[in-house]
């Protein structure tokens, strides 16, 4: 045996420097990643062995963030694995982080020596996001595991010493100093181990030829290939090494490069050719016929290699972003059996095949409209799988919407307000946020982001109208409805649920109308009646019901519409006063001779007021009209000798309303010849039409009474004058008191003649009362005499003879008017009395 270290085991990390220099850079470069990421966000770390028990522990999450179980559940705090599964569960009672399922690292990182698993912690109320990190801490479960029992090496004798045999290397799914760490070979005389680095890191296990081989002395080697980890207790696993020693072939084939390195895009069809490796060997025949093939299998599974020209071509899908570099090694076997290889280090190209992705981390239910701007709505992040400018990914929203991006940290952004927002203007806004990396063909990615605007209290209610009218007939029943009131508010829920109410003032009366607090019907409570009440305003609130309510007022008019419900009222003749007594008529009076007037009255309004009058009831039907509108009864035609001397006039007095109410009136007419014939028959007939004769005596007597103060004032009258006659005394004319105050202690003057005059022009009145008649004086008085004597007698005139006074004509038919005063002649003639 040589002193070559044959038997050794080799240890992985000390095989050369360039691995070592290697793992330097790796760390150092995590180590600024680290520091960028700390510097951008918040970040839980932790760490986990694999193989843990599902729902084992992680970290308390609550604990670390300085917050209660209550608060994360009234964050409603959730934890959400990047990709796509969900390794971890937050307990929300305990704040506990614990696993979902069973880790196994070698699953998860099958390529890297550290494996992280990464969670995001998003909390509402307010918006808040905070990644975490778990590291999946490698345990010693795999043993190194070569890819085949058996390895059969056909070695010529002739080789020369120092010839090197690739050996299949081991894997083991465990990394670090969990992985594989060295091999060592069974002890021999002929072969040791070699370790050797690829260009992309991969090592590979050669078999070194110390000693040449003699077919003559051993026709095979058995050796043992044992590859171990450093895991503690270390894992191993063994390969057996067959070594078969042919018969002398002088040529091996000779590749034309060691290394081949060729690059090829990611978006390579199948079948496109990668390189054509060629190997040559000198001799004839079957040892100079070369073939190829690969030492992985691994390889076949991305690439063909034909066997007989050696071309190499895409077969499976390349990816940049899986693995960056493949190492293949092919060998090239003559037909004696002798072989050479060469590796094929193969860069994968990358190309912007993979557009960016947004995912949404969190986004608010809703923003209220008063939120100022910078409110954050949504968390999102935005990744590419590509690298270089096809995986720097852009974000920007799209339209006109008052939102903008801040960038958060690496590849997260926040979604903010950027003005004041309007609900009544635009309840929900659709966010459309878009995604395009910096590569030639550019890809891009769309997201929507749905905004819904919470409504807050900022509008008051608004009636359509600013009053309102409405009618009502009166003595309608209660509980009848007028019409409703309308307020609208631009809010939404309760804060635009408007409710109607009237105000009332403290201490008011209870209102005769009522408004609905829900439909703002307009309603009565009580009946109206239009005599006493034409209208009735109130004023009407709309409240919403937000906090604090708005509200806003308008003028309610309820107006009363009359109804036909009273009769009219007759005033004239009064209804208790009989038909014994009533109106005179000289029987001189011509056709158009007014004999009474009825006057009725009805408190309705309107047409429901307007009257009219007809004669319902006559005595002589064709004698007497009544006037339709003015309630007059005057004479229909001249009254003759033969007339009756007493009528009984019935007056229907109706209304125009639907239906129309009536009343009636009696009158009683009495066609008289003189004064004295038509009071003696109307004392007559009294006591028949007056139960009570006391009132008639009293009026009797006070009648005698007048008449002798009116002879005693005439006697004293005609006693004075010729008194002053005897003295000589000039005539003078008297002075008549204008009222019963002037005539000193209470004595009628005497030029005063008193007549019997019934109450209300009717002759069956109970009340009489006593009234002047003119004096006369002779003729060729004065002209001041004259003028006095004219405004006396026309201050004698009764109510109707001085409404005829005043329009020029005389209260007498024409065939009875008086003759003018100056052919009376005689003292004491007066042709009025005459008349009366």
């Amino acid at each position: 045996m040589e002193a070559g270290g044959k038997g050794r085991p080799w240890r992985r990390g000390t095989a050369s420097g360039s691995r070592s220099g290697g793992g330097e850079r790796r760390v150092l470069l995590w180590l600024v990643c680290v520091c960028v990421w700390e510097s951008g966000a918040e970040t839980l770390r932790y760490s986990v062995w694999e193989e843990m028990a599902r729902d084992s522990s992680v970290g308390n999450v609550a604990r670390d963030l300085g917050l209660s179980p209550s608060q994360l559940a009234a964050r409603k705090a959730r934890v959400v694995s990047e990709g796509s599964e969900q390794h971890f569960r937050l307990d929300p009672h305990s704040g506990v982080l614990t696993v979902t399922e069973t880790l196994d690292r070698e699953r998860i990182c099958p390529h890297s020596e550290s494996c992280a698993l990464f969670f995001k912690l998003s909390f509402e109320n307010p918006v808040q996001l905070i990644r975490g990190e778990v590291e999946v801490r490698d345990v010693n479960d795999n043993s190194p595991v070569f890819p085949q029992k058996e390895v059969v090496l056909e070695i010529p004798e002739m080789a020369s010493t120092g010839s090197r045999f690739p050996l299949e290397e081991a894997r083991d799914k465990d990394l670090g100093i969990n992985g594989l760490q060295n091999y060592s070979l069974s002890p021999n005389s002929h072969f040791s181990l070699a370790l050797e680095t690829g260009k992309g890191g991969a090592e590979f296990v050669k078999l070194v030829l110390e000693r040449p081989l003699d077919r003559e002395e051993h026709r095979e080697l058995h050796l043992v290939l044992t590859a171990t980890d450093g895991g503690s207790p270390p894992r191993s696993g063994t390969v057996e090494v067959r070594v078969v020693v042919l018969d002398a072939n002088d040529n091996m084939p000779v590749f034309s490069r060691e290394v081949y390195e060729v690059r090829v895009a990611e978006n390579s069809p199948p079948g496109q050719l990668v390189v054509r490796v060629s190997a040559a060997d000198p001799d004839e025949g079957s040892n100079g016929k070369v073939e190829y093939e690969f030492t992985s299998e691994e390889s076949g599974n991305l690439f063909y290699l034909n066997a007989a020209t050696g071309e190499i071509r895409v077969l499976g899908n390349l990816d940049f972003e899986e693995t960056e570099y493949h190492d293949i090694e092919v060998k090239a076997t003559d037909g004696g059996g002798l072989s050479a290889h060469c590796k094929v280090h193969v860069e994968v190209l990358d190309v912007n095949d993979n557009a960016p992705e947004i995912e949404l981390s969190s986004v608010s239910a809703s923003v209220p409209e008063d939120a100022p701007p910078g409110t954050v709505v949504a968390l999102l992040s935005v990744r590419d799988r590509d690298s270089g400018d096809n995986g720097r990914p852009e974000c920007a929203i799209e339209g006109d919407v008052p939102f903008r991006l801040t960038a958060a940290f690496a590849d997260h952004y926040e979604l903010r307000t950027s003005a004041a927002l309007d609900r009544e203007t635009t309840a929900e806004y659709n966010v459309s946020i878009v995604a395009a990396d910096r590569g030639r063909a550019r890809l891009s990615a769309r997201e929507s982001v749905r905004v819904r605007i919470g409504d807050v209290n900022d509008n008051a209610p608004r009636f359509t109208q600013a009053a309102y009218s409405m009618w009502v007939s009166e003595n309608e029943a209660g509980a009848v409805r007028l019409g409703s009131v309308k307020a609208t508010d631009a809010d939404a829920g309760a804060n635009g649920r408007v409710r109607y109410a009237l105000v009332r003032e403290e201490g008011e009366e209870r209102p005769a109308v009522s408004v609905d607090a829900e439909s703002g019907d307009v309603s009565v409570v009580r009946p109206l009646d239009y005599e006493e009440v034409r209208a009735v305003e109130v004023t009407v609130r709309a409240a919403d019901g937000g906090s604090p309510p708005r509200s806003a007022t308008a003028l309610l008019r309820v107006l009363v519409r009359d109804e036909n419900d009273n009769a009219p009222v007759v005033l004239h003749p009064p209804a208790d006063g009989g038909a014994a007594l009533g109106e005179l008529v000289p029987r001189r009076a011509r056709a158009g001779y007014l004999v009474a007037k009825v006057v009725a009255v009805d408190a309705d309004a309107g047409q429901n007021a307007w009257l009219c009058y007809e004669l319902a009831k006559a005595t002589e039907p064709g004698l007497f009209r009544v006037g339709l509108h003015s309630g007059e009864v005057r004479t229909a035609r001249a009254v003759g000798e033969r007339d009756a001397a007493r009528h009984r006039l019935v007056v229907l007095v109706r209304d125009r309303g639907r239906p129309p109410r009536s009343a009636s009136a009696t009158l009683a007419v009495a066609l008289a010849d003189g004064f004295s014939e038509g009071r003696l028959r109307a004392s007559e007939e009294a006591p028949a039409a007056e139960p009570d004769g006391r009132l008639t005596l009293y009026l009797s007597v006070c009648l005698a009474c007048v008449s002798a103060l009116f002879v005693a004032g005439a006697a004293a009258a005609v006693a004075a004058k010729v008194r002053r006659a005897r003295r000589g005394e000039p005539g003078t004319l008297p002075t008549f008191p204008r009222s019963a105050a002037d005539s000193g202690a209470g004595s009628l003057p005497r030029s005063y003649v008193y007549d019997v005059r019934l109450a209300a022009g009717t002759v069956d009145s109970e009340f009489r009362f006593l009234g002047p008649l003119f004096p006369c004086f002779p003729a060729g008085l004065p002209q001041g005499a004259a003028e006095q004597r004219s405004s006396l007698c026309s201050a004698g005139l009764g109510q109707e003879e001085g409404d005829w006074a005043v329009q020029g004509r005389s209260p007498f038919p024409e065939d009875t008017a008086p003759r003018p005063a100056e052919e009376n002649t005689s003292l004491g003639q007066c042709p009025w009395l005459t008349h009366l």
